[in-house]
């Protein structure tokens, strides 16, 4: 491998996943800035040449890891979802396709300048809406209703739809102009999807056998199931072309489907995988583009890009919609929405590669105009879709709600304290002790009378509007469990749970501790066993101002060395969660939720013992006094 290879494979694994990282963290598209990484790694720097890196084989790979990605965006759709929403999603991918690509049609014949020809596949191409897209910006906006579910299904399964058109298309334009009479579209069409869903049922069919009859050890599942979406990618599109990508997509909801056997193993794995792809597909397509051919369409490209988001899209999506059980601001924010994503680039990428071969005139503008319209959509759309949704009122409220497992009498004195602070309106218990249940019920309490390892809780639970979870219970093993089942719902960074009570077990057993154990709250040695302790000794839940004049240092000389602090609330109601790992050292203005032993209250700052001594908060959250 020379040096340049090396080089440029480098720049796409790093500009792809510190993109992806970047925009979480700037709560940004990650699109736009994969798109702006491909520009700085190709046309700026020169980083990256991906014709010369990957070849002959760079359309193929391309192809096959759109599949791969379909195929992970299947997974997430679920039959239930539908329920009302079949006619609306059907005919969004069918007669909301055909008016898309009429519109996108006649905007580049008469606003672009391309042939009519030409015209046909440009609008063609842009069928497509793209789940790469549309997924994280609904996962970011969060809205209400029935819309997310027919968002999601449409940008799925129309990729497959409208790559298949647009190929058929471009095969129909080069078949008149060699003279050759053209295919019938609709029966090309038809046979593409028939022959896709076959081979994708099939493929999925195997695969949940094999695994139901443990044919396939644990530690191969997952390479085992990748093989099979390459496999059923190839079989397919070899018989049929296009027929690979709704092939994936078939085989995916398949298997999110079937009750044979659990694939969330499965899943978890194509999600990073597909993140991966995802990211370096971006960053590659977008440094084979030509930074003249995008300046030559000026004005043009931006009046095609205001036809297709305020005439094509509205349009289409109001007559998918008649007679539908969509609410009205759920039609306008689906109108509202139509990003451009990596299928959309890929088959326009393609197209022009084979429009070149023939020497096609106008094929240089595709490439291009489909790069305009993909960074114009994703970020008009992506910053602008937070604020339409709340202005329908579609969108969810901040996920600031609290689920605690556990419902003793001082969990119950926890949970008033959050909710008196001001910092979470929703704070829900858990318990399958029906005495506890009851007391919290008297005290006023959100309690739900369950397991929380069952299905049950879980379907009880509106996890729309909790973001956190505290595992308070005296079993170690069930604040595991409970921390590791809603890890996935809301983030490692979010699961808290008491400190494992054996100190022995957990000094050896390392893996327990970081991969099987939710974060620790409050301190290292802040056991179940030493708050019970504690609260049996007089100890008390206690909310405490922190100023100027009576800071943290104040605050810990008048408590004394047991003081516990639990959490800090910011004036705005922020909720800060102290851990074992957050090092966090509360300041002035904040309100301070700690465990103290009851004391008789200063009246100012003057009033606490000059010599009870200097404490500071340590990562652990337990406190050494100075001199």
């Amino acid at each position: 491998m020379t040096g340049s290879a090396l080089v440029s494979i480098a720049s796409i694994a790093v500009l792809g996943i510190g993109a992806q990282w970047l925009a979480w963290r700037l709560r940004l598209p990650a699109i736009l800035l994969l798109l702006l990484g491909g520009f700085f790694a190709g046309p700026l720097t020169g980083l990256v040449n991906p014709d010369e890196l990957l070849g002959d084989s760079l359309f193929p790979v391309v192809s096959l890891a759109v599949g791969i990605i379909l195929f992970e965006g299947g997974l997430t759709l679920k039959l239930d979802e539908l329920r009302n929403l079949r006619k609306v999603i059907f005919l969004l991918i069918s007669v909301g396709a055909l008016v898309t690509w009429i519109v996108g049609t006649f905007a580049a014949y008469w606003i672009v300048g391309m042939t009519f020809q030409l015209s046909l596949v440009v609008g063609a191409i842009f069928i497509v809406t793209g789940p790469t897209v549309v997924l994280p910006l609904l996962r970011q906006v969060r809205p209400r209703g029935q819309v997310a579910a027919v968002l999601k299904w449409e940008g799925i399964l129309i990729d497959p739809v409208g790559a298949t058109v647009a190929v058929l298309v471009l095969e129909g334009v080069l078949a008149v102009e060699s003279g050759d009479a053209p295919h019938l579209l609709l029966l090309g069409v038809v046979e593409t999807m028939v022959m896709g869903a076959v081979v994708g049922l099939i493929a999925g069919i195997i695969l949940v056998q094999l695994l139901k009859r443990f044919l396939i050890p644990d530690f191969l599942q997952n390479p085992i199931s990748l093989m099979f979406v390459v496999a059923a990618f190839t079989l397919a599109d070899e018989i049929m072309p296009e027929a690979g990508l709704l092939a994936t997509t078939i085989m995916g909801i398949y298997l999110a489907n079937q009750h044979s056997v659990s694939v969330k193993h499965i899943v978890q794995f194509k999600e990073d995988l597909g993140i991966l792809l995802l990211s370096s597909l971006f960053i590659v397509l977008a440094a084979r583009l030509q930074t003249d051919t995008l300046s030559n369409l000026g004005l043009r490209g931006v009046g095609f890009l205001a036809v297709l988001m305020l005439i094509g899209r509205p349009l289409a999506v109001f007559i998918s919609t008649l007679g539908s059980p969509l609410t009205w601001s759920e039609r306008a924010f689906t109108a509202m929405l139509a990003p451009r994503g990596i299928v959309a680039v890929s088959v326009a990428s393609l197209f022009a590669l084979e429009l070149h071969e023939v020497n096609y005139a106008g094929y240089e503008q595709i490439v291009p105009l489909t790069f305009l319209v993909v960074v114009g959509t994703v970020t008009i759309y992506g910053l602008s879709a937070g604020q339409l949704a709340r202005l329908l009122k579609l969108s969810q409220p901040r996920a600031t709600g609290i689920l605690i497992v556990g419902a003793q009498a001082w969990v119950c004195d926890l949970a008033k304290a959050l909710m008196d602070g001001g910092c979470c309106d929703d704070v829900l218990l858990v318990d399958s002790n029906w005495d506890k249940v009851s007391a919290a019920k008297l005290d006023g309490l959100s309690v739900i009378y369950a397991s929380i390892l069952s299905e049950t809780a879980l379907n009880e639970i509106d996890t729309s509007r909790i973001g956190r979870l505290l595992a308070l219970t005296s079993n170690d093993e069930v604040n595991s469990l409970a921390a590791l089942r809603f890890a996935d719902m809301f983030g490692r960074a979010n699961v808290f749970q008491l400190p494992l009570q054996n100190a022995e077990k957990r000094r050896h057993d390392v893996s327990l501790d970081l991969h099987l154990v939710g974060r620790s709250l409050f301190g290292s040695t802040i056991t179940y066993s030493y708050l019970q302790r504690r609260f049996e000794q007089g100890a008390v839940i206690k909310m405490v101002k922190l100023t100027r004049e009576f800071p943290y240092e104040a605050f810990r000389r008048f408590y004394g060395p047991t003081a516990v602090p639990m959490f800090l609330v910011e004036e705005s109601g922020k909720l800060t969660v102290l851990t074992a790992d957050n090092g966090t050292t509360p300041r002035a203005g904040q309100t301070l939720i700690a465990l103290v032993d009851p004391v008789e209250e200063p009246r100012d700052a003057d009033a606490i013992p000059a010599d009870a001594g200097m404490a500071l908060l340590r990562s652990n959250g337990s406190a050494t006094i100075r001199p």
